[in-house]
């Protein structure tokens, strides 16, 4: 597997920080190189260039497109969290989500 960076982001990106913290023990508990960091949707321009997805609270399925539109001309793969594992802050369901996104488990 190769080494992933990801971006979380929910309105405020409080909630999202519980379930990056929660990603990074279950990608420790693999041994797999990932860096998850949750931001504001409003900070994902600053991390255009270092990431490679973006995954996007439930509750911000609105801004999909937008999202997207956003990312065009950048190799990152978008993707809305599932509903129950956002609300479960499901750890290891959110990294089964982010490397299913890469083919990779």
């Amino acid at each position: 597997m190769s080494e992933h960076h990801v971006l979380l982001v929910c309105g405020s990106g409080a909630s999202s920080g519980f379930l990056a913290a929660n990603i990074r023990k279950a990608a420790a508990n693999r041994d797999l190189p990932i860096e998850i960091i949750a931001r504001s949707e409003s900070a994902l321009e600053d991390y255009l260039k270092e990431i490679d997805c973006l995954m996007v609270g439930p509750h911000m399925a609105n801004m999909y497109e937008e999202l997207v539109h956003e990312c065009e001309g950048y190799p990152i793969k978008v993707q809305i969290i599932d509903r129950t594992v956002y609300s479960h802050l499901d750890g290891e369901g959110a990294l089964n989500q982010i490397l299913a996104l890469f083919d990779e488990k």
